[in-house]
C-alpha cells in the first residue's frame, strides 16, 4: 500500500510539472505576459516567466484532478462561499507583519507611509516587500485576458474598464459557470457587490445570457451572520442553472434571520424582469433592490427622464471627474495651511454645505497647478481647483442616514473621496445639486449602490435637465443658492445667481431645513410622484430625523397646486 501510495505520489508530480509547462505556455506565448520584478524606485523590471514562476502559483489542473467528471461535461451541482477580497498587494496586511501600529485604523496617510519607510530600512523587509509584490502582476494579467476568465472585466459602450479590480470572488464564480453541467445548479455566498457593481457587468451579463437564474437572496448583516464582518455588510446566496437565459427571477433584499432563506422564494418575495434591468441600468445592467410592488411603479415614472449620462442638445450636461488620489499624489499634500489652498475631502462636505470639517491638508497652488496639467504648457489658463465646483462624496453606504452627499464648493482642491463637475453653470450647478440631494435621487441610487458611488452611476440616475424656460428652475435656483452661499468665498455665486451676497445666505438650521424639506417637496412633484409614493419612499431613510420626513411631506402637500400632470410630461423631453 505505501509502494502504491507512493508511485501515485511520483505519478501526480511528473503530471503537475507537465500540466505547468502548458500553462507556462499560455501565458508566455499566447498572452504574451512577462514575470515583473518590482523594484523599491523606478519601473519594474521584465524578464521571461520561468516554469518555477508557475510552480510557485500552485495551480490546480481541473482537467487532470476531476477528468471523468468533465469528460461527461461537468459537476452536477456545485455549491460554495469563496474568499471575497481583491486580489492586489495589501500594504498594511503586509507591514502588519513587522509593526503592530500600522493596523491602528485612525493612521493617517502620512503617519503610514512615514512607519512604511523606516521599516523599508531593514534589507530583508525590503527584500520580503519586494518578493511580495512581485507575486502579484503577472497572475492579474492572466485574469484579464485568459479565455477562462473573460468575463471579469467589465465592457461599456464597447470600451473594457480600466478600473475594474480583479477579485477572487468573481474568479470563482466564473470558474463555477464552466465547471457545471449543462442543466446543472450551482449555489453560491458572495457579496451583494455582484449585483451593483460595475466591476461584475459582465459576470451578470454571463448568467442572464446564459443561465436561468433561481434565486438571488441578499442578507445584511445585522444579526452576525458572519463573525468578525461589518453588521453593515450585505452579502447574497446566489443560484443559479446553466444553460439558457433568464427572463425574471425571485429576490429578497435586507434580509436579517437566517430562517428567512428556509422560505425563499415566497409570497412575499419580489419577481425582477431582466427586461426591467436593462432599462434601469442600461449600460451596468445593476440590479435594484426592490423590495415590493410600489418600488416597481416610482422606478417606471423615474426612468421617463434622460440619464445624466446621456448627452442632450440645448440642456446642461453633466460631466464629473477627480483631481488628487490621496496616495499616488500624497507628496502635495501639506499640514501646514499658510498661503496654500485648503485639499477637501469627502467628509468635509454635507447636503449644500462646504463647512461640515475642517481641511486636512493643503496645497502650493503652484504644485497643485502642475500636477494637473501634468505636460500640459501653462499659460495662465483657468483651471477646475479656481472655479466653483458641483461635488459628492464618492463612498456612501445604502445603509447610512443619506448615502449622495451633494453639494457645490469654492476654489480649492480636491482629494479622490470627492467626484467634481467642472462643465455646468452656476445655475444649472445649483438646480443639478438639487436634484441630486433629494430623498427621490438618493432613493433610486441606494437600491443600485452599496458603498462605492462611482461616476458611472452618477451617469445612470434619470434626471429632469430643467433650464431657465421651465416654470421652476428659478424657484429651485434662489432656494439652493440660499442654502450654498453662506461665506465670502461664494459672494461671486451669489451675484451671479441674483441672490446678492452671502449675506442673504441662510444659516439658521430652522429656516434652513425648511427650504431643504420645500427643494424635496418640488423634486417629488417633478417626478411626478404621488402623496402616497413620495411617503413611502422617506419611509426608506429610517435613520433621517422623522421630524424632517415630515416636514418633506407637508412641502409637498404645499406645491400641490402648482404642478400639473402636463407640465411633469413635459419635463421628461
Amino acid at each position: 500500500m505505501i509502494h502504491l501510495r507512493k508511485n501515485i505520489e511520483q505519478l501526480n508530480k511528473k503530471s503537475q510539472e507537465k500540466l505547468n509547462l502548458l500553462l507556462l505556455d499560455e501565458f508566455s506565448k499566447r498572452l504574451g505576459i512577462k514575470y515583473e520584478e518590482v523594484q523599491l524606485n523606478g519601473k519594474s523590471q521584465k524578464r521571461v516567466l520561468k516554469v518555477e514562476d508557475i510552480a510557485a502559483l500552485k495551480p490546480f489542473h481541473w482537467g487532470y484532478h476531476f477528468d471523468k467528471v468533465l469528460e461527461r461535461g461537468g459537476f452536477d451541482a456545485i455549491i460554495t462561499n469563496p474568499p471575497w477580497e481583491a486580489f492586489k498587494p495589501d500594504e498594511k496586511e503586509f507591514f502588519t507583519q513587522y509593526n503592530d501600529l500600522v493596523t491602528k485604523k485612525k493612521m493617517d496617510i502620512h503617519t503610514f507611509e512615514d512607519t512604511k519607510d523606516k521599516l523599508l530600512q531593514d534589507k530583508e523587509i525590503v527584500t520580503a516587500w519586494l518578493e511580495y509584490k512581485s507575486k502579484f502582476p503577472h497572475v492579474n494579467l492572466y485574469y484579464r485576458s485568459s479565455r477562462q476568465y473573460q468575463n471579469q472585466i467589465s465592457v461599456v459602450n464597447g470600451k473594457k474598464s480600466k478600473t475594474t479590480d480583479i477579485n477572487l470572488y468573481k474568479l470563482f464564480l466564473e470558474q463555477c459557470f464552466y465547471l457545471l453541467k449543462a442543466g446543472s445548479e450551482c449555489g453560491i455566498v458572495i457579496p451583494s457587490s455582484f449585483y451593483n457593481d460595475l466591476g461584475a457587468k459582465q459576470l451578470r451579463e454571463m448568467l442572464f445570457s446564459h443561465s436561468k437564474v433561481t434565486g438571488l437572496f441578499c442578507f445584511e448583516n445585522r444579526k452576525t451572520i458572519f463573525e468578525g464582518v461589518d453588521s453593515r455588510f450585505k452579502f447574497v446566496v446566489l443560484t443559479f442553472e446553466k444553460g439558457g437565459k433568464t427572463e425574471k427571477f425571485p429576490a429578497a433584499f435586507m434580509r436579517h434571520d437566517i430562517q428567512d432563506l428556509q422560505r425563499f422564494p415566497s409570497n412575499d418575495s419580489i419577481s425582477i424582469s431582466i427586461e426591467l434591468i436593462r432599462r434601469l441600468s442600461p449600460d451596468s445592467l445593476s440590479v435594484v433592490e426592490f423590495k415590493n410592488e410600489i418600488d416597481f411603479c416610482i422606478s417606471e415614472k423615474m426612468i421617463k427622464f434622460p440619464l445624466l449620462g446621456d448627452k442632450i442638445e440645448d440642456k446642461w450636461n453633466l460631466s464629473l471627474s477627480r483631481e488628487f488620489h490621496m496616495t499616488d499624489d500624497k507628496d502635495l499634500f501639506k499640514l501646514n495651511f499658510k498661503g496654500r489652498l485648503p485639499l477637501y475631502e469627502g467628509k468635509m462636505i454635507h447636503h449644500f454645505s462646504h463647512t461640515l470639517s475642517k481641511p486636512r491638508y493643503w496645497v502650493e497652488e503652484n504644485e497643485g497647478r502642475k500636477a494637473i496639467l501634468k505636460k500640459q504648457k501653462d499659460i495662465g489658463q483657468v483651471l477646475g481647483y479656481q472655479k466653483y465646483r458641483l461635488a459628492y462624496r464618492a463612498v456612501a453606504s445604502n445603509t447610512n442616514e443619506r448615502s449622495l452627499i451633494c453639494t457645490i464648493i469654492p476654489p480649492c482642491f480636491t482629494g479622490n473621496s470627492i467626484n467634481i463637475s467642472e462643465s455646468l453653470t452656476s445655475k444649472s450647478q445649483l438646480v443639478c445639486v438639487t436634484l441630486l440631494s433629494s430623498f427621490v435621487v438618493d432613493w433610486l441610487l441606494r437600491q443600485k449602490v452599496t458603498t462605492n458611488i462611482n461616476i458611472f452611476y452618477i451617469n445612470q440616475l434619470p434626471v429632469p435637465r430643467l433650464t431657465k424656460n421651465d416654470r421652476y428652475f428659478n424657484d429651485i435656483v434662489q432656494r439652493a443658492a440660499k442654502l450654498i452661499c453662506t461665506t465670502p468665498e461664494f459672494d461671486e455665486l451669489a451675484q451671479e445667481v441674483g441672490l446678492g451676497s452671502h449675506q442673504q445666505g441662510v444659516t439658521d438650521e430652522t429656516e434652513r431645513a425648511k427650504l431643504r424639506a420645500e427643494l424635496d417637496g418640488m423634486v417629488a412633484h417633478l417626478y411626478g410622484l404621488t402623496k402616497d409614493e413620495f411617503s413611502y419612499i422617506l419611509t426608506t431613510f429610517p435613520i433621517v430625523n422623522v421630524t424632517i420626513k415630515e416636514a418633506a411631506l407637508e412641502a409637498y402637500r404645499t406645491f400641490v397646486p402648482m404642478f400639473g400632470e402636463s407640465e411633469r410630461v413635459g419635463l421628461t423631453h
